[in-house]
């Protein structure tokens, strides 16, 4: 006859699961949160700002640890390496307290010792303070669990921050050059509350600036003004503006690198609040031929 599964046991058991589901989801939720603040921080924004919802950065770990093969390999020899480091911390840590543990159960033992036969109330207090604390050396795998436990946690989060980092400032690097898998946008709204722009009916036109002042760097405006069309004209340099993303009212557009743009240039990203008025949005994956003038 078969033997009636232990209600306790299944407990037991359902209670690890749920614990392992919810450090996976943790875990997860720690790369994506990483993953999502380096891409932004790549464009100088800040994640916190842009009001993301919270299931998102749950899928995202899916392109940290699965995207592509080299993806697949390179967290695959991360967590290996983790390993390793992992095993070799405890096992220092269990050297070093094995040590302290025998040095300090040799010292009380000597202190018991010499106040064996003493009767003097300094005598007696300290013989009370090695006991006691000899007594508490044999609980001291206690202690040693819960460092060992800290140890593989801090281990696996230094992993999934450099794995997460790396591939969300590898991505916006991507997206900010000439291989972005972000939309060519075309964005056309009210000139009311818009202070650049090309004017449809005449392009070679300034809007006016009439009623708009300015804080701050001039020449970031200045650098803006009378670019904001596309260009591809020139395949080494082309002027290409692409959607990053739209949340909050906000519509946030970049131009995009050049191919020959250094590492450390990052893209300059305008945020345009979006118009009472309307607007009109036109997604696509390339450039249109007429961007050329």
């Amino acid at each position: 006859m078969t033997q009636t599964p232990n209600p306790n046991q299944e407990s037991n058991i359902l209670g690890k699961f749920t614990s392992v589901i919810g450090l996976v989801g943790t875990a997860l939720f720690f790369a994506g949160w990483i993953y999502r603040w380096s891409y932004f921080y790549f464009f100088q924004l800040e994640v916190n700002t842009l009001d993301l919802p919270a299931q998102s950065f749950l899928i995202v770990p899916l392109q940290i640890f699965l995207g592509d093969g080299w993806a697949i390999c390179k967290s695959a020899i991360a967590f290996f390496i983790a390993a390793i480091a992992i095993q070799a911390t405890l096992w220092l840590i269990k050297i070093i307290s094995d040590t302290v543990v025998s040095a300090s159960q040799l010292l009380l033992s000597r202190i018991i010792s010499a106040t064996q036969r003493k009767r003097s109330w300094t005598a007696k207090q300290l013989k009370s303070l090695a006991e006691f604390s000899s007594g508490q050396l044999r609980s001291v795998e206690f202690l040693r669990s819960l460092v060992n436990e800290i140890v593989i946690v801090s281990w696996v989060l230094i992993v999934i921050f450099w794995l997460a980092r790396w591939q969300g400032i590898a991505d916006a690097r991507r997206d900010a050059g000439q291989n972005s898998t972000l939309p060519v946008v075309a964005l056309i709204t009210p000139e009311e509350k818009f202070a650049v722009g090309r004017k449809l009916d005449d392009i070679f036109a300034d809007p006016s600036l009439k009623g708009y002042r300015i804080i701050g760097d001039r020449g970031l405006f200045d650098d803006l003004r009378g670019r904001e069309d596309n260009d591809i004209s020139n395949p080494q340099q082309p002027q290409v503006w692409r959607l990053l993303l739209e949340r909050g009212g906000w519509i946030y557009l970049f131009r995009a690198l050049p191919s020959n743009a250094k590492l450390d240039q990052l893209p300059s990203v305008l945020a345009i609040q979006e118009s009472d008025k309307g607007h009109i949005i036109i997604r696509s994956p390339e450039a249109s031929k007429a961007s050329s003038p």
